[in-house]
């Protein structure tokens, strides 16, 4: 929250990062690629995301990347903007309402961990 942005930007499972305090510059370590959806998006994480922080703004981001349709595109910039979450991926961009960002999605399952999920006609528990 020291930037202005809430938790739930990342997904859960960080196990390190290092950031320079006088250039913004970061790098966020996940032990292997994330994915999740997320209403009708699919957002996938690399092991290693990076990119510059200051107030209200990430931006030069790599690791990070939407599939719109059937085309996977990197965002390349977050900024808040009062209780709005924009999400740019160069061309176009995405805002969210901050309330959609308190909590941290769980690779694999976004929010929906605790949903049974049917597949096939199987009926798998996520989580217990």
């Amino acid at each position: 929250m020291e930037y202005g942005f809430p938790m739930g930007l990342l997904p859960k499972g960080a196990i390190g990062y290092s950031l320079n305090r006088e250039t913004g510059q970061f790098s966020v370590y996940f032990e292997k690629t994330c994915s999740f959806v997320i209403e009708s998006y699919t957002l996938s994480y690399k092991s290693t995301i990076s990119g510059v922080i200051s107030q209200n703004r990430l931006y030069k981001l790599k690791g990070v990347s939407v599939r719109i349709l059937l085309l996977w595109l990197n965002i390349v910039e977050v900024s808040r903007k009062g209780n709005d979450i924009d999400f740019s991926v160069g061309i176009t961009s995405a805002g969210f309402g901050v309330e959609n960002f308190l909590e941290c999605p769980q690779c694999g399952c976004g929010f929906d961990c605790n949903n049974i999920l049917r597949l096939n006609g199987d009926v798998q528990v996520s989580s217990i």
